[in-house]
């Protein structure tokens, strides 16, 4: 594979346009969020970025599943602040970090699946009078979660929030944080398009929530009933099982991937039908992998996507896959997908707002690599292979795990006769490693062209810019080995 600079420079950056930019400093300057899926992973990469390169933001409100206020406040110290993702943060403010990060953040227990988000009347009344922006990123990304659950929070979790929005007395936008894959298209360039026309028409509920019927026969209400009714029909050692194939089996019968991107895709239709006058974008990033580079590179959290075959590789324990050697997995690292929202935001709630004719997609932006700076499967499976001869696993006794060279199954018979203890995972990733669509990102890409020349520095996210091998073998792989695998010595 080609090798670029991880520091290559676009075309904009040699003629930068004159212009003062989209403004992004000076837009969150002074402006209260709200941030759902508070604890989430890139929730926390976009609350760290936003503290250290806009301390004048007012207040951050971070929605926690929790209990109460104090039990909030722990898991807000635990999973966010004493992680390693605020150490430059911490020591840009030294002793004054406490109190910094006090005056800055305000945890909120509540929870996406109760009415009014969970939070208390007296506290939602507070927030509901002071925020001026919403960024909903709250999701379950588990492929096949159990349907009921995924329906809850992907779905029904997106009408509750634009319920409360709705009561945002000072809400200035709505962000809502999808993914590239809640669109059915397989294949060919997709574009960033609404699901808003001729994707489904509105349907009558009971339940306070407006719910939709699908053109091709899609109706979330009967959807969600199904899954409360297969919930009372089996013993409890039969539920999680049961509730996971059912989510499977309508997502794929209506031409989905799996449970999380179907359960996506109506989260969207949701807030389509129900968004009134709110001001609405719609973020789909694609796969969200570790930090290109800020504050630190590779930092991530959780077995993600690809991870776990690549990490069963490097143990030894996965001599090949079952894969299309030449579609493109689209991946974007976590601190370029915060750049991109942070700049969306600062164009539809700041001065350039008005530049552009109001159009039924503006609002839509897919933050994707495919199309800009594909990442070909071929090349990723030679960097596995080439990362882990230099900096092998090691066995229980601290031997070095030999491994051979990945092996890609073109046909899932010869996959299946191989390692017969993988059907289910290679049933659950080939919508992924056979996907031959392309991504399209035009808005994202215009929007690079509204920065200024500081803007650039500071809120780098070109694609292009990415160099995969730099990327993969010497930022991912040591990322996920150290921060997931928790190695302490990688050569």
């Amino acid at each position: 594979m080609p090798e670029k600079n991880s520091v290559s420079i676009t075309k904009s950056q040699l003629s930068p346009k004159v212009h003062e930019g989209l403004g992004i400093v000076e837009y969150f300057s002074g402006k209260k969020l709200l941030v759902t899926g508070a604890t989430g992973f890139l929730a926390k990469v976009l609350v760290e970025k936003i503290l250290r390169t806009m301390p004048e933001v007012d207040k951050i409100f971070l929605l926690i599943k929790a209990k109460d206020k104090e039990a909030a406040m722990e898991r807000l110290m635990n999973e966010i602040i004493n992680t390693e993702l605020f150490k430059c943060l911490r020591e840009k403010h030294g002793a004054l970090f406490e109190s910094f990060i006090s005056s800055k953040l305000v945890p909120v227990a509540g929870n996406m699946c109760e009415m009014n988000i969970g939070i208390e009347e007296d506290v939602a009344n507070l927030v509901a009078g002071e925020v001026d922006v919403i960024i909903n990123s709250a999701a379950t990304t588990t492929f096949d979660e159990r349907f009921d659950v995924a329906l809850d929070i992907n779905t029904k979790g997106a009408a509750r929030i634009i319920n409360f929005a709705k009561k945002c007395e000072k809400l200035k936008l709505y962000v809502h944080v999808s993914t590239a894959y809640a669109s059915r298209q397989i294949e060919g360039k997709i574009i960033e398009e609404s699901f808003g026309k001729g994707h489904y028409v509105a349907n009558s509920a009971g339940m306070n929530e407006t719910l939709y019927k699908h053109v091709h026969g899609l109706d979330i209400e009967t959807e969600i009933k199904l899954a409360s009714e297969m919930l009372e029909s089996f013993k409890e050692n039969e539920i999680d099982q049961n509730l996971k194939d059912l989510g499977m089996s309508r997502a794929r019968n209506y031409g989905w991937q799996n449970t999380y991107s179907f359960t996506k895709a109506m989260g969207e239709m949701v807030v389509e039908d129900t968004k009134g006058e709110l001001p609405v974008i719609i973020i789909r990033p694609s796969i969200i992998e570790s930090t290109l580079k800020e504050p630190i590179p590779g930092w991530i959290e959780g077995n993600r996507m690809m991870d776990p075959i690549i990490l069963l590789y490097g143990k030894g324990k996965l001599p090949g896959f079952f894969v299309n050697p030449n579609m493109a997995l689209d991946v974007v690292p976590a601190d370029i997908v915060v750049n991109s929202i942070l700049a969306t935001i600062a164009k539809h709630g700041g001065k350039e707002s008005k530049l552009e004719d109001s159009n039924s997609n503006d609002h839509v932006y897919q933050i994707t690599s495919s199309v800009a700076n594909p990442l070909i499967m071929r090349d990723l499976v030679d960097l596995a292979y080439q990362h882990f001869c230099i900096s092998p696993c090691f066995d229980r006794e601290g031997n070095p795990i030999q491994i051979s060279a990945f092996k890609l199954f073109t046909s899932i018979e010869d996959w299946l006769k191989s390692i017969e203890h993988f059907k289910y995972m290679a049933n659950l990733y080939q919508p992924y490693t056979t996907f031959d669509g392309r991504f399209d990102n035009n808005k994202v890409e215009k929007l690079l062209e509204c920065l200024s020349e500081e803007e650039r520095k500071e809120f780098q996210f070109d694609v292009s810019c990415i160099d995969w091998k730099h990327y993969i073998t010497r930022v991912h792989f040591h990322g996920v080995r150290k921060h997931v695998m928790k190695e302490t010595a990688l050569k």
